[in-house]
């Protein structure tokens, strides 16, 4: 196991900056997840922790020790990649036994050793009767296990996982997520994963960094992110649906977004006049009902766009009209109530906690 720390990492290619100058400190033992959207700098700033390519500036630190021009075999770490890459004209067994039989002579396990190595780990993964297989005989679930098995048998002090999961349909990569959690609580060896899939992120990490165009916009435990994200980016990017980001006015003591009416946040300090801001809203805290309903706290009416089942709950897409111009908003449709696309639904708010944030910086207004 290893603490990581990345100080101050760069990576530029000519005139073209690709990582911008990043530091963050990964604990010992801990599962840390990079999420963002493609393009953004999380598989760049991975090859340079493993050792694939080479910093402009910056150091990489594994418990204490500057690693940044040490080579990759000279670094202790596994990197899983997306694409599995096996060897397509060796076994499972030969694949996973691979990394035992490259290393210099002196450290090289006997034959035997090396076999009870492979059975071992191919037991723990549930591959025991594929290892006389060829990749070509597995599936993509199997071949996800053989290329962790093929990481794990070197029992390195780093776990790099790059966007393992993304070639497996939506149930295997549940189960395959349940595996990986299962397999880092045994094991415990810092592993640091990579993912653009926020549900992938909040599920696995301990801890994330949420990354944009190279930079890390949050750094904190699942939960305290979706609690609290620190911008517009994070707000927008963590969760599904998506958080509603809508323009509003802030006074005094109330928020006014179109047609909802919204109690000011008690971290708020306050104002003494009426300031533009973009309130957000989770999808979870708006409720969609019949437009004949009458009770406190309805927002308005306005017409059904979408609707999108997931499981026991109807998410349902209103297009509201306020203010001389016309919102959308996403909530879930109260129990028994199951909208068309083109009803007329009434829109409210009772339990929202409204996230505020300045609409020019994009930074979050409050204590938290």
């Amino acid at each position: 196991m290893a603490e990581v720390r990345i100080e101050l990492i760069e990576k530029r290619i000519g005139q073209k900056t690709i990582l911008p100058p990043l530091t963050l400190t990964v604990q010992d033992g801990e599962f840390f997840v990079l999420v963002g959207p493609s393009g953004c700098g999380k598989s760049t700033l991975l090859s340079l922790l493993a050792g694939l390519d080479q910093p402009t500036a910056g150091r990489i630190l594994f418990d204490g020790v500057d690693v940044t021009d040490l080579e990759p075999r000279e670094r202790d770490v596994a990197l899983v990649f997306q694409s599995y890459a096996l060897y397509p004209h060796m076994t499972v067994r030969e694949n996973m036994a691979f990394p035992l039989t490259v290393v210099p002579r002196a450290r090289r396990l006997d034959r035997t050793r090396i076999e009870e190595e492979v059975d071992r780990v191919a037991g723990f993964l549930g591959l025991s009767a594929l290892l006389d297989r060829r990749p070509r005989e597995l599936s993509g679930g199997q071949r996800q296990r053989v290329a962790l098995g093929r990481a794990l048998i070197r029992k390195p002090r780093l776990f790099l996982l790059d966007e393992p999961l993304s070639n497996l349909d939506a149930q295997l990569r549940a189960s395959m997520r349940a595996e990986l959690l299962r397999l880092h609580k045994e094991l415990q060896v810092t592993t640091i994963y990579v993912t653009h899939d926020q549900t992938e992120a909040m599920t696995l990490g301990d801890r994330l960094a949420a990354l944009n165009q190279g930079r890390v916009q949050q750094i904190g435990r699942p939960h305290d992110i979706y609690a609290a994200p620190a911008n517009l980016f994070v707000a927008g990017f963590m969760g599904y649906p998506p958080m509603n980001l809508l323009s509003a006015e802030l006074g005094m003591d109330r928020i006014q977004a179109g047609p909802l009416h919204l109690k000011k946040p008690a971290d708020v300090p306050p104002g003494d006049q009426v300031q533009r801001v973009t309130v957000g809203l989770r999808p979870e805290d708006i409720s969609v009902g019949p437009a004949n309903e009458s009770e406190d706290n309805v927002g308005g009416c306005g017409v059904v766009r979408l609707t999108e089942p997931s499981g026991p709950t109807l998410w349902v897409t209103v297009e509201l009209q306020g203010n001389n111009e016309a919102i959308t908003i996403i909530g879930s449709a109260k129990a028994g109530f199951t909208p068309k696309i083109g009803n007329r639904v009434a829109v409210s708010a009772p339990r929202a906690t409204p996230h505020l944030f300045n609409t020019d910086t994009g930074q979050r207004l409050g204590l938290h």
